[in-house]
């Protein structure tokens, strides 16, 4: 068996222990208002899956807290640029950087909820959680770079692209797919987070928020379940997608 069949097959065993023990623990309760069976969790999520709604509510949740994460990368990348051209810049934006990654959430939350609609406080909340860490790590990259291979481009005038394509690029990859592994999951929850406090319409986290002032537990647990589901595909589709942008700019500049 290849290594990557035994982890495959280690970690189908690990979700396997954890759902049984779900079960078990519910069969115990015996109070699906108290902890509701797996099963009973998959075939209330088949039921809301079955409706035009559900669909509708988790695009509109996407579409809002996917532009927020899309603000905070493409902002953390443009900071860390200027910061490390820049001590001045550095100065100035690192404090900040402390006092976002520092703050709770939910103060940010209640705070932005004064200051604008409640419709933009989840895109606004996703953007800066996912900034500082987009920040911290592409700026790590940055610094990383081989300053004796720079000197030597210098000297030779090498075309600016070629030098970004050949050196800073490869050197900074790793460090930005470090960046959205924590960023994306971290600014998913964030947004989803901001929902339920703020509860716009159409929202994933309103149906949250809904699901426990109801007492639907069966339902806040298939909320819970699609949002953990989304965070999962979010971080592995954009990940695939970075990878296979910056092999098809590698090829095209070699």
């Amino acid at each position: 068996m290849s290594p990557a069949a035994k982890k495959a097959l280690a970690k189908t065993g690990a979700g396997l222990f954890w759902i049984l023990l779900w079960a078990l623990l519910a069969h115990l309760v015996g109070q699906k208002l108290l902890l509701p069976s797996p099963l009973l969790v998959v075939k209330t999520l088949l039921s809301l899956a079955s409706g035009a709604d559900f669909w509708l509510t988790l695009l509109n949740s996407l579409a809002r807290i996917l532009s927020g994460m899309l603000a905070g990368t493409l902002l953390g990348v443009v900071l860390a640029v200027l910061t490390h051209g820049s001590a001045v810049c550095r100065t100035i934006i690192a404090p900040f950087m402390s006092l976002v990654k520092s703050t709770p959430v939910a103060s940010f939350i209640i705070l932005a909820l004064i200051w604008l609609g409640r419709g933009v406080v989840p895109l606004f909340i996703t953007a800066l959680m996912v900034m500082p860490v987009v920040w911290a790590n592409v700026s790590e990259g940055l610094r990383a770079q081989d300053e004796k291979l720079l000197e030597v481009a210098r000297v030779f005038h090498l075309p600016r692209r070629r030098v970004f394509f050949s050196l800073t690029l490869p050197t900074v990859l790793p460090y930005f797919r470090s960046a959205l592994c924590s960023a994306l999951g971290l600014g998913w929850k964030a947004g989803v987070a901001a929902e339920v406090l703020t509860v716009p319409q159409r929202s994933v986290g309103r149906m949250i928020y809904e699901s426990k002032l109801y007492l639907e537990t069966p339902e806040l647990f298939a909320w819970t379940v699609t949002v953990i589901a989304v965070s999962f595909l979010i971080e592995r589709l954009l990940l695939r997608l970075v990878s296979g942008l910056w092999r098809k700019g590698d090829d095209e500049h070699a």
